[in-house]
């Protein structure tokens, strides 16, 4: 019980330390241009009051949920039958290493050509960012999967789709899980600088507005306390998938 109680504490015993060595580091230097964490939380407070925060963090969300939406939808079964024909993935591997290194910040011209100065630009940058690295998840769980299984579901009679959603999905959900994570990592990377530049509200808007504003300093960290909150939320939520009975197998510590 005492374990529980100090495993389940330990993060905010961090957090609180963090918050007063910023405090002390803030404090001892009184020309520093950084806020205290005092100063950040009136920030954020006066962003509610004014009913900006929701209004930031709703339109943030929006376009971080449809951009990593989509990619997850196409690039997991993409993934998934590439990683099962390797004729396939002869064919499209290179196409797909050339593309996956350019950073997506790189297409922020093409999708303001395309999609003009709005939500969808930092959605289409969104879906790229994201769509890669699920991409090559999603192969590589395929290609990590223990062969016994398929041989198995095989010897039954599976093929093509039953045995894709019957036994390669299932086998393959565990390190998707991980993707998952990673790829929600990198949306909410490409959000904040897409949102600095092909979009006029958001979290990432009210970074770099506030930064032109001179000296509120204490909104651009606030911003970016926002979004490390919500990644932080977000993450949590995928993790909840992990303790599903049917995906609890792939995880050697449970």
């Amino acid at each position: 019980m005492l374990r529980r109680l100090i495993s389940a504490l330990a993060p905010f015993g961090a957090i609180l330390l963090l918050l007063a060595a910023w405090h002390l580091a803030v404090v001892s230097n009184p020309g520093t241009l950084i806020p205290s964490p005092f100063r950040v939380a009136a920030g954020i407070n006066e962003l509610f009051h004014r009913g900006l925060l929701i209004k930031y963090i709703v339109a943030s969300l929006f376009r971080v949920t449809w951009g990593y939406a989509l990619a997850v939808l196409i690039a997991v079964p993409a993934g998934i039958v590439l990683g099962m024909s390797s004729r396939l993935e002869a064919s499209f591997n290179p196409m797909i290493q050339i593309a996956r290194p350019i950073s997506a910040l790189a297409w922020i011209p093409i999708a303001i050509l395309w999609f003009g100065v709005g939500d969808l630009s930092a959605i289409f940058l969104i879906f790229l960012a994201s769509f890669f690295p699920m991409l090559v998840t999603a192969i590589n769980a395929v290609h990590n999967i223990d062969p016994i299984y398929l041989d198995a579901g095989r010897n039954f009679g599976l093929a093509g789709r039953e045995l894709v959603v019957r036994i390669v999905f299932p086998a393959a959900v565990p390190q998707l899980i991980a993707g998952l994570r990673i790829t929600l990592g990198v949306s909410g990377l490409v959000v904040v600088a897409a949102e600095m530049i092909a979009v006029t509200s958001g979290l990432g808007f009210l970074i770099v507005d506030s930064r032109n504003a001179g000296d509120r300093y204490d909104l651009v960290i606030g911003g970016m306390v926002m979004i490390g909150v919500i990644g932080l939320l977000l993450d949590r939520l995928i993790r909840q998938l992990e303790r599903l009975d049917s995906v609890k197998w792939g995880y050697s510590g449970q």
